[in-house]
């Protein structure tokens, strides 16, 4: 498992290996490029001192040798563009093998931790879930519900004494008589004032219908 997660050592090494041996070819490369460029251009400055002193058979070994530095330049340019290929084949076969083994390593994990979570043991615990959750409803229930006398109260019985009450309200009211035009003013001499009405009392039955009422509307 622990080869998964980091990687063969091995194959890491020989590959890091590979990668720097090819690192310091292609080095190497490049400095004999650079003095093979050098004296590409040394040859055509000799070239053109021996053709201003009119030694024409000097300047010609001059370009000669000039062509076979290029050619030479030419060669090396070929080898790092091989050595470049090798190198991009190589780390993209790296990071593939890189990228297989961590999804090895993700299926193995995944795998284990299946193997820890059984079906039976998740509906075991839903199972202990829902019946937690019925006894707390439960509990609930039992402190909610109202204790000593009102726990005797019949909610039905109450029920039906307001509908009483409402029903004796409504015939209370339709016995009372309609109301009457209002008396057309007397007139009274100036000097004598009107005397007012002393105000009537409410009846026993009257006192009992209002507090009914205002019992009705808290």
């Amino acid at each position: 498992m622990f080869s998964r997660i980091f990687g063969k050592p091995k194959e890491q090494a020989n590959a890091l290996a590979t990668l720097d041996k090819l690192n310091e070819t292609l080095e190497m490369l490049e400095k004999k490029e650079k003095v093979l460029l050098k004296k590409v251009a040394a040859e055509v400055e000799r070239a053109k001192e021996f053709t201003r002193a009119k030694n024409k058979r000097a300047a010609i070994q001059c370009l000669k040798r000039k062509r076979l530095y290029e050619q030479q330049v030419e060669q090396l340019g070929n080898f790092q563009l091989r050595l470049h290929d090798q190198m991009i084949m190589l780390e993209g076969a790296k990071a593939t093998t890189e990228t297989v083994d961590a999804l090895r390593t993700g299926a193995s994990a995944m795998k284990a931790m299946q193997k820890a979570t059984n079906i039976d043991d998740v509906d075991k615990t839903m199972d202990e879930i829902n019946e937690q959750t019925e006894n707390m409803k439960q509990i609930q229930e039992a402190l909610s519900a109202p204790l000593g006398a009102a726990a005797d109260f019949d909610e039905d019985e109450l029920e039906a004494e307001l509908e009483e009450l409402e029903g004796a309200e409504l015939e209370e009211q339709l016995l009372q008589p309609a109301t009457t035009a209002p008396a057309a003013p007397v007139h009274v001499p100036a000097g004598r004032q009107q005397a007012r009405p002393a105000p009537q009392k409410n009846t026993a039955e009257e006192d009992e219908l209002a507090a009914l009422q205002a019992e009705m509307a808290m």
